[in-house]
Protein backbone atom coordinates (compact mmCIF):
# COMPACT_ATOMS: atom_id res chain seq x y z
CA UNK A 1 0.00 0.00 0.00
CA UNK A 2 1.24 3.48 -1.07
CA UNK A 3 0.93 6.48 1.26
CA UNK A 4 1.37 10.07 1.12
CA UNK A 5 3.12 11.34 4.17
CA UNK A 6 4.13 14.79 5.01
CA UNK A 7 5.94 15.07 8.71
CA UNK A 8 7.03 17.78 10.35
CA UNK A 9 9.74 18.04 12.69
CA UNK A 10 9.23 19.57 15.97
CA UNK A 11 12.65 20.54 17.99
CA UNK A 12 11.15 20.98 21.46
CA UNK A 13 13.90 20.70 23.87
CA UNK A 14 16.67 19.86 21.31
CA UNK A 15 19.59 22.04 20.86
CA UNK A 16 20.62 23.15 17.30
CA UNK A 17 23.29 20.31 17.58
CA UNK A 18 21.33 17.64 18.70
CA UNK A 19 18.67 18.32 16.53
CA UNK A 20 21.36 18.06 13.25
CA UNK A 21 22.50 14.33 15.22
CA UNK A 22 19.23 13.07 15.38
CA UNK A 23 18.58 14.38 11.46
CA UNK A 24 21.60 12.85 10.33
CA UNK A 25 20.62 9.73 11.73
CA UNK A 26 17.04 9.67 10.12
CA UNK A 27 18.91 10.25 6.74
CA UNK A 28 20.85 7.22 7.32
CA UNK A 29 17.81 5.16 8.03
CA UNK A 30 15.84 7.02 5.35
CA UNK A 31 18.61 6.59 2.81
CA UNK A 32 18.56 2.50 3.53
CA UNK A 33 14.50 2.25 3.35
CA UNK A 34 14.93 4.21 -0.40
CA UNK A 35 17.57 1.39 -1.36
CA UNK A 36 15.17 -1.32 0.19
CA UNK A 37 12.44 0.28 -1.94
CA UNK A 38 9.95 0.68 1.10
CA UNK A 39 10.08 4.58 0.26
CA UNK A 40 9.60 5.39 -3.31
CA UNK A 41 10.20 9.00 -2.97
CA UNK A 42 11.45 11.92 -0.13
CA UNK A 43 11.37 15.27 -0.27
CA UNK A 44 12.80 18.05 1.97
CA UNK A 45 10.24 20.98 1.97
CA UNK A 46 12.16 23.75 1.20
CA UNK A 47 12.70 26.50 3.75
CA UNK A 48 10.62 24.78 6.40
CA UNK A 49 11.51 21.18 9.04
CA UNK A 50 8.92 19.19 6.58
CA UNK A 51 9.63 16.51 4.70
CA UNK A 52 7.30 14.25 1.83
CA UNK A 53 7.55 10.77 1.62
CA UNK A 54 5.58 8.48 -0.59
CA UNK A 55 6.19 5.33 1.72
CA UNK A 56 5.24 1.48 0.59
CA UNK A 57 3.96 -0.12 3.58
CA UNK A 58 2.67 -3.74 3.73
CA UNK A 59 0.53 -3.10 6.95
CA UNK A 60 -0.93 -0.13 8.73
CA UNK A 61 0.60 -1.98 11.78
CA UNK A 62 4.14 -1.29 9.76
CA UNK A 63 2.93 2.44 9.86
CA UNK A 64 2.44 2.83 13.03
CA UNK A 65 5.94 1.05 14.38
CA UNK A 66 7.70 2.93 11.99
CA UNK A 67 6.41 6.04 12.75
CA UNK A 68 5.47 6.27 15.97
CA UNK A 69 8.64 4.22 17.33
CA UNK A 70 11.29 3.78 15.14
CA UNK A 71 12.71 6.78 13.50
CA UNK A 72 15.34 8.25 15.13
CA UNK A 73 12.80 11.29 15.07
CA UNK A 74 10.25 9.41 16.14
CA UNK A 75 9.84 12.04 19.56
CA UNK A 76 9.91 15.05 17.41
CA UNK A 77 7.96 14.42 14.08
CA UNK A 78 4.03 15.44 13.61
CA UNK A 79 2.67 13.44 11.06
CA UNK A 80 0.78 16.24 9.27
CA UNK A 81 -1.20 14.15 6.49
CA UNK A 82 -1.14 10.88 5.99
CA UNK A 83 -3.42 9.42 2.62
CA UNK A 84 -3.34 6.18 0.97
CA UNK A 85 -2.74 6.81 -2.93
CA UNK A 86 -1.87 4.17 -5.91
CA UNK A 87 0.04 4.81 -8.76
CA UNK A 88 -1.93 7.27 -11.93
CA UNK A 89 -1.49 4.90 -14.15
CA UNK A 90 -3.22 1.86 -12.45
CA UNK A 91 -6.29 4.06 -11.91
CA UNK A 92 -5.85 5.12 -15.92
CA UNK A 93 -6.38 0.97 -16.85
CA UNK A 94 -9.27 1.12 -14.74
CA UNK A 95 -10.96 4.00 -16.36
CA UNK A 96 -10.18 2.02 -19.32
CA UNK A 97 -12.03 -0.46 -18.03
CA UNK A 98 -14.82 1.47 -16.84
CA UNK A 99 -13.92 -0.30 -13.75
CA UNK A 100 -14.60 -3.86 -14.94
CA UNK A 101 -12.49 -7.05 -14.52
Amino acid sequence: MLFYIRVSVQQKELSPEELWALWEKEIAVGSKALQADKIVSAYKVAGSKEVILIYDADSHDELDRVFTAQLPLADYITIEEMTPVRPYLDFGEDVKKRWKN
